[in-house]
């Protein structure tokens, strides 16, 4: 239990460098960032999936998983990191990481992995801190109510990847199932790019370093670690979980980038990290 709790600590923390990274890497193509941390990110894993290949132990199963899992990061990746030229990063993260929401509707739609009672207390006040987070950015302009919009999308991918990763129960590897992914969805993110015409690069040395900190940190170690927990977790716990991105990601941007954090959204911060307790408390039994 204490392993899960940590891998979700460091999962959490991880992902949350995400959006600064993002930012310095600017002025790269949004399509281009997403895709070029998924290349880096497949490269670093490609030895896991060539292991497993030459023991016979890449299954049409679990090529056929990572493939979907591939094309939701894709949209997940590509619309969020959209997101960020549009609306301030706590908006943003915090819209991003509204999967849980998403995934207790599914939950209802489907009556498999049902919140408890105390998850769905959990998801209220989630839901409340992103309103109050949230309340100021809509008042921006189209331009943000955009970004709000890629970054709800870009929830529903992560949400669709959850879900396709759960479906392999404890029969999951991480390392080759996220190699697979991170494969298929920089190859879908760069013919979207292709197709678009967008020059798929970085636009310095600098950008790509950024990049490939980005495949290190929250690629690799984040959204690993949270992929691991599936296997002895439900989605919507793990989604939970990623609600309290936007704490981490609006405190390194407010160190690292000099980005204020005004009074309503610390008060969102605060209740969003309330929901995120009370989703990981588990009372004895």
């Amino acid at each position: 239990m204490r392993k899960v709790a940590a891998a979700l600590l460091v999962g959490v923390l991880s992902i949350s460098l995400a959006a600064s990274l993002f930012i310095k890497a600017d002025p790269t193509h949004a399509l281009s960032k997403a895709g070029i941390r998924l290349f880096i990110a497949c490269g670093l894993l490609s030895p896991f999936v060539i292991r497993a290949w030459t023991r016979g132990l890449l299954t049409r199963r679990l090529i056929a998983h990572g493939f979907i899992a591939g094309l939701f990061y894709a949209l997940h990746f590509g619309t969020w990191v959209f997101s960020l030229e549009h609306t301030s990063i706590t908006a943003s993260v915090t819209l991003v990481t509204a999967t849980p929401l998403l995934l207790a509707i599914w939950s209802l739609l489907t009556g498999k992995d049902r919140p408890e009672k105390r998850h769905w207390f959990a998801i209220g006040l989630a839901f409340v801190g992103v309103s109050i987070i949230t309340h100021h950015d809509a008042s921006q302009g189209d331009s943000s109510l955009i970004g709000d919009a890629m970054a709800l999308l870009g929830a529903a991918g992560m949400a669709g990847y959850f879900l396709t990763a759960r479906r392999l129960g404890e029969s999951l590897d991480i390392w080759v199932f996220s190699g697979i992914a991170t494969g298929f969805g920089a190859i879908a993110l760069w013919v979207t790019a292709l197709v678009q015409g967008i020059p798929f690069e970085a636009a310095s040395n600098d950008a790509l370093i950024y990049l490939a900190l980005a495949a290190l940190i929250p690629q690799l170690i984040g959204h690993t670690s949270l992929t691991w927990v599936l296997r002895f977790k439900r989605p919507t716990i793990v989604g939970i979980a990623t609600v309290g991105e936007p704490i981490g990601a609006t405190m390194i941007g407010w160190l690292w980038l000099g980005l204020g954090v005004d009074e309503t959204t610390a008060i969102g911060c605060l209740v969003t990290m309330t929901a995120v307790g009370v989703a990981l408390y588990e009372p004895s039994r």
